[in-house]
C-alpha cells in the first residue's frame, strides 16, 4: 500500500520518474502510470518536485557537449594554449567553480508576483506539480484559474517544467503573445531592447501566429529555438522555429547550474553576459581585445575570476577601479 512506503522508497521512485521526464515526453501509458502514482499519496508530488529540482542542477558537465575535456582548463603556460582558444574557469581551477544557489520558495498563491535580484536564481513550485526556475533579475506573475494555468513573464528569463493537466492548458504570456502547452520543458527570455527568445527543450509548445487574422499556429517541438516577432510592429513576419543540437541546448541552459557557456562569442559579448549577474562590470576599451573569441564554461557570478583568466591567456592587463574590472592589452602583446 502507498501508506506503507518509506521516504527513501518514495524518493527513489520520484528520481526514476524525473529521469524519464527528462528524456522526453511520456507515452500515454506512462503518463497514466505517473498520474496514478502521484494521486496515490500526497507525498509523491513533493518528492517529484524535489527530484526535478535536483535534476535541473546536475547538467553542467554536459554544457559543452561530448567533446568537452576538463584537462583543457589548465593554464596556457602548462599547455601552450593559443590566445584564440581560451578555456579557463575563474583563474584556471575547475574545482573552484561554485554556481549560484537556487532558492526554493514556497508554493505561491494565484496572483502572486515572484522576482529575483541580480545574481539570484529561484525555483518556484506551482500547485499542479509544474515548476518555474527564474534566472537572474527576472519577474513573473502567477494567475492560475479553473480554465487555464497562466504565468506572465514580465522581465528576465525562466525555464518552465510543465506537468500535464488535461483540464487546463499551461500558458506563458509574454510580449503581448501567449505560448501554450499541455506538457513541456522550455525556456523563455525577455530582456530589455531584445526580442523575446524561446527555446523548447522537451515536449510541444504552440504560439498563435503574429497575425491573429491568419488563424495559424507556430508549433515548437523539442530541441527547437525561435526569436518571437514583435506583435505591434511585425504583423506579417513569418516565424520559423529552427532545430538546434542537444549540445547547443545544454550551452543555452547552463545558467540553470549557475554557469555561462561560451563557444566562439567575443569577449565583449561575454562581458555583457556577466553584467546580468553582477554589479561588477567588465570593461574592455581595447576594440581588438574585445573582439577576441572565447570558449569555455564559467561561473556566472564570478566576473573577477573570468577576467583573471582572460588576462593570463591573452596577455592582458587587469585593473580594478571601484566596481569595474578593466582589461587592456599590454605593450608586449600589442607588438605580437
Amino acid at each position: 500500500m502507498a501508506g506503507q512506503e518509506d521516504s527513501r522508497s518514495i524518493d527513489q521512485t520520484a528520481s526514476d520518474w524525473a529521469a524519464r521526464l527528462d528524456r522526453g515526453a511520456l507515452s500515454a501509458a506512462q503518463d497514466a502510470e505517473l498520474n496514478q502514482w502521484l494521486a496515490a499519496d500526497p507525498r509523491h508530488k513533493g518528492a517529484l518536485l524535489r527530484a526535478q529540482a535536483l535534476s535541473l542542477m546536475s547538467e553542467s558537465a554536459q554544457a559543452l557537449g561530448p567533446d568537452y575535456d576538463p584537462c583543457l582548463f589548465e593554464s596556457k603556460k602548462q599547455r601552450g594554449l593559443s590566445r584564440r582558444h581560451l578555456l579557463g574557469i575563474g583563474g584556471g581551477a575547475l574545482a573552484a567553480m561554485a554556481g549560484m544557489a537556487a532558492l526554493t520558495v514556497g508554493m505561491p498563491a494565484s496572483g502572486a508576483e515572484i522576482r529575483t535580484g541580480r545574481g539570484e536564481m529561484r525555483l518556484v513550485p506551482l500547485e499542479d506539480g509544474s515548476t518555474a526556475l527564474l534566472n537572474t533579475d527576472s519577474r513573473i506573475r502567477i494567475l492560475y484559474g479553473e480554465k487555464e494555468r497562466l504565468v506572465s513573464l514580465l522581465d528576465g528569463e525562466v525555464y518552465f517544467s510543465v506537468a500535464r493537466d488535461e483540464r487546463r492548458p499551461f500558458i506563458v504570456e509574454v510580449g503581448g503573445r501567449r505560448l501554450r502547452t499541455a506538457q513541456a520543458g522550455f525556456r523563455v527570455r525577455k530582456l530589455a531592447k531584445a526580442p523575446v527568445d524561446i527555446l523548447v527543450h522537451q515536449g510541444l509548445v504552440e504560439l498563435p501566429a503574429v497575425n491573429p487574422m491568419s488563424g495559424q499556429v507556430v508549433a515548437l517541438a523539442g530541441n527547437t529555438h525561435m526569436v518571437m516577432a514583435n506583435a505591434a510592429t511585425s504583423l506579417f513576419v513569418a516565424e520559423r522555429p529552427e532545430p538546434i543540437s542537444p549540445e547547443r541546448i545544454n550551452q543555452e541552459l547552463a545558467w540553470r547550474d549557475g554557469k555561462l557557456a561560451f563557444e566562439g562569442e567575443t569577449l565583449q559579448q561575454a562581458a555583457n553576459a556577466f553584467a546580468r549577474y553582477s554589479e561588477t562590470r567588465i570593461l574592455i576599451p581595447d576594440a581588438a581585445l574585445a573582439r577576441e573569441p572565447v570558449t569555455g564554461l564559467f561561473t556566472a557570478n564570478d566576473p573577477a575570476g573570468f577576467s583573471r583568466a582572460i588576462s593570463t591567456i591573452f596577455d592582458a592587463r587587469l585593473v580594478r577601479q571601484d566596481h569595474d574590472l578593466i582589461l587592456s592589452r599590454t605593450a608586449q602583446s600589442k607588438k605580437n
